[in-house]
Order: structure tokens, then C-alpha cells, then sequence
């Protein structure tokens, strides 16, 4: 009995069911579609964040490498102390040119690294040199920063940042080290690993 309620009652009602259950169905399958769409807009969306980042990450590293190998650039800086310092006086040395600022936390973090392996190769042909930089700097609070962590090795604002530029750096901290023969051998991003910053040092004293 529940069977024959269920059916249409005549063809024409039949066909008006089949028309209903097919709008149904279609209704839902409309539904659907801005769901998937929706899904796949925010993939596609995801993963063209994902590939910019990569290449972008990757032409930075390249810019990074075109660094890596090559004669170091030049510069000339005066001390906070007065003192000009100029690269063409310090060829034959190894550099561990430094950028840095006072407000900078993993600057902070670094200084008695760099202060306590400046320490032990000062006198091995060792130069260590702090370019204070970042945009945001006063010179007392550079000045502050130097007395605070006891830093005895010589440091300069770079003025206008030109150094900055010239080395294409592109936050703080970075350590460059440069060979005997004035190339760049090793780049450091933010704190280095001190095992690693020594082995850099060795490396480029061996020319």
C-alpha cells in the first residue's frame, strides 16, 4: 500500500516527478560547483604564493652567490674614533667586515661572539671591522651599544650607506669574510655559528 502512495498517479504526473527530481538534482550539482570552485581557487591561489616565494628566495640566493667568489667591493669609512679606514690598506689581511645596529636583537646576541674571536685572531692578520648601519641608528646609541658590549675592535657609521650597498646587504646582521687576496670567501646571514665563523676565518688565512 505504501509502495502504490509513493508512485505518480498517471503518466503526466510521472513525467511532472522526473522533471522535479532532475531540477532537484541539478539545483544541487549548482550548489556544488562554487563549493569546488571555491576549493580550487584557493589551491591554485596557495600554491602561486608557494612558486613566487620560491623563485623569489632562489634569484635572492643567486644574487647572494654573484657575491661569493668575486674581488671584494671597495670602500672608506671613518671610525667612531676618528680613525679613516680604507679597504685598499687592508688588502693582505683577512676582513670579517660586520653590519650591524643597536636596536638590532640578533646583533646583540652576536657581539661577545664577535668581540671574543676578534680576541684570538687579532693578531694572526686579522682585521675585524663593524659598519654600523640599519637607517633607524643615532651615533649614541651605536656608541652605547660599543661600550655596553666592550667592543674593542674598530667600527664605523657607514655613512649615506654606502658600504651597505655596496655590498648588496639586505637586513642585520650580515658578516662577510674576505681573503688574503681580497675575496669574498664566506657570507653569513644574521648569528653565525661560531665553529663555522672560525673555520671561515682559517679557510681565508690559508689565501
Amino acid at each position: 500500500m505504501t509502495d502504490e502512495q509513493d508512485r505518480p498517479a498517471d503518466e503526466s504526473e510521472a513525467l511532472d516527478w522526473l522533471e522535479a527530481l532532475a531540477a532537484g538534482k541539478a539545483e544541487t550539482q549548482a550548489r556544488q560547483v562554487p563549493q569546488r570552485f571555491s576549493m580550487f581557487g584557493i589551491t591554485a591561489v596557495l600554491l602561486s604564493l608557494g612558486l613566487l616565494i620560491a623563485v623569489g628566495y632562489a634569484l635572492y640566493q643567486r644574487g647572494e652567490d654573484q657575491l661569493i667568489g668575486s674581488a671584494a667591493p671597495d670602500f672608506s669609512v671613518t671610525t667612531f674614533d676618528g680613525e679613516r679606514i680604507d679597504y685598499a690598506n687592508l688588502k693582505g689581511r683577512v676582513i670579517v667586515l660586520n653590519f650591524w645596529a643597536s636596536y638590532c636583537g640578533p646583533c646583540r646576541d652576536e657581539a661577545p661572539l664577535l668581540e671574543r674571536v676578534w680576541l684570538d685572531y687579532r693578531d694572526q692578520d686579522v682585521i675585524f671591522l663593524g659598519i654600523n648601519t640599519g637607517g633607524l641608528e643615532d651615533e649614541d646609541g651605536a656608541l652605547a651599544y660599543l661600550d655596553e658590549f666592550k667592543i674593542t675592535y674598530p667600527n664605523a657609521p657607514d655613512r649615506g650607506d654606502r658600504v651597505k650597498n655596496a655590498y648588496r646587504i639586505t637586513g642585520i646582521p650580515e658578516t662577510f669574510i674576505i681573503d688574503t687576496g681580497g675575496t669574498v670567501t664566506r657570507h653569513f646571514l644574521a648569528r653565525p655559528d661560531e665553529t663555522e665563523l672560525r673555520a671561515a676565518i682559517d679557510g681565508a688565512l690559508k689565501g
